[in-house]
């Protein structure tokens, strides 16, 4: 019955997100050569998302490799469960319980990037409001009835939706401007927006860790062709100058 009931949940939770966001997405700011980003976007992840959600497909050790983090820091600031730095990143929260407390075991986020996108991560972690009527007090614009709660809210403060009077086709309405919160958050709403972005950029790395390493050797690869090019056209003319 459990087994059916999260299946029903997911089924839902899927068809939600299919049937795509209620507002336009913003552009996530994605850099994955900034360090700084990344690493501020993996304590963010260590920190507000590991409790519920693993990266059951990366170690430890590449991120910290990857993202220049020395490995006693690492250790020292990131693991907190007495792992080792090579296992991979995952929590200690029974699979039984997550799906008890959440409807639905809460999805692995190691790929999680390069299946919703990171614009739609960057917008959804940004549109979060309060609503009474949802299970944990809270719901979404680009994923409506979420099932989740807001981890970040300490960060960004109580969110909630914002309307203007505006003049419509001749006629006064509320319309929708964003997201506010009430300044009660430990960020200015531009620092939230940052660590946001830091947070998707390094979800965006996860997605795909050896994309700055295909990157650097395609370039390689891209120099040699062109000095090989050269070589071979300048010995195709000395060989082809008898011929003439």
């Amino acid at each position: 019955m459990k087994k059916l009931l999260s299946a029903v949940a997911l089924l839902a939770s899927s068809l939600a997100m299919a049937a795509g966001p209620s507002i336009p997405l913003d552009k996530a700011p994605i850099d994955l050569h900034d360090k700084a980003s990344l690493q501020n976007g993996a304590k963010l992840f260590q920190n507000y998302c590991l409790g519920c959600h693993q990266m059951q497909y990366q170690r430890y050790s590449r991120t910290f490799r990857d993202l220049g983090i020395p490995e006693d820091i690492g250790m020292e600031n990131l693991m907190f469960t007495g792992e080792k730095v090579g296992d991979h990143i995952t929590n200690s929260m029974p699979a039984d319980y997550a799906a008890n407390s959440f409807g639905v075991l809460p999805p692995d986020l190691t790929n999680v990037a390069r299946v919703r996108g990171a614009d739609w991560l960057y917008t959804y972690l940004r549109t979060f409001y309060v609503d009474d009527s949802r299970p944990f007090g809270v719901n979404n614009k680009v994923f409506p009835l979420v099932g989740m709660p807001h981890v970040l809210q300490e960060l960004q403060g109580v969110p909630y939706q914002a309307y203007e009077t505006r003049l419509v086709d001749g006629e006064s309405k509320e319309v929708y401007v964003g997201i506010r919160t009430d300044g009660s958050g430990e960020l200015s709403p531009e620092e939230y927006d940052r660590a946001v972005a830091d947070l998707v950029n390094y979800m965006v790395y996860t997605g795909e860790p050896s994309k700055l390493e295909s990157h650097s050797l395609g370039i390689k690869v891209l120099i040699f062709l062109l000095i090989f090019f050269v070589l071979a056209y300048l010995l195709k003319k000395e060989y082809w100058k008898d011929v003439h």
